[in-house]
């Protein structure tokens, strides 16, 4: 395997955790959202299930074994109630967008097209629940969240022993 593909089966498998635990995290948002949110949280979910089955495609087809998700994972911060979980899944899509642009930079071709459109993705849901933007969404300069130590960058919630 060269360089470039070991670069980019390791931003692969980043991408493949960051989903995983995206996945486990909507279902955590899902069951504290007011109604009127819940769709959101529905589509959300679904796309992050598509994107992680089509990452650990990805990450066989270049030989590797795709990471396994956790049985659980630890939350940043206690999501009691609704407002909680929209902060909750605005964290979440920041994190996955972080871990987009890392293998956006590690690809060429169409998987860095389909990294893009992710990262993209990403960012658009983050704004949607925030209700704000930021200028470069996904560069690890903007990660004030996990500067702190909240949890891990490679995903949204950090696996519980």
């Amino acid at each position: 395997m060269s360089r470039t593909d070991e670069g980019q089966l390791e931003a692969l498998q980043a991408a493949l955790a960051a989903e995983h635990a995206a996945v486990y995290g909507y279902g955590v948002v899902g069951g504290r959202l007011r109604d009127d949110r819940r769709k959101e949280a529905l589509e959300a979910y679904a796309a992050h299930r598509a994107r992680r089955d089509a990452l650990t495609r990805a990450v066989r087809d270049l030989g590797g074994r795709p990471v396994a998700a956790a049985a659980a994972y630890a939350l940043p911060f206690p999501v009691p109630d609704s407002a909680a979980a929209v902060r909750f899944a605005a964290e979440l899509e920041e994190r996955v967008a972080g871990v987009y642009s890392d293998l956006v930079r590690a690809s060429t071709g169409e998987r860095r097209r389909e990294a893009a459109a992710a990262l993209r993705e990403a960012a658009v849901r983050a704004v949607r629940w925030r209700g704000e933007s930021v200028a470069f969404p996904g560069l690890a300069e903007r990660a004030g969240t996990a500067a702190k130590g909240t949890a891990d960058p490679e995903g949204a919630a950090t696996p519980s022993a």
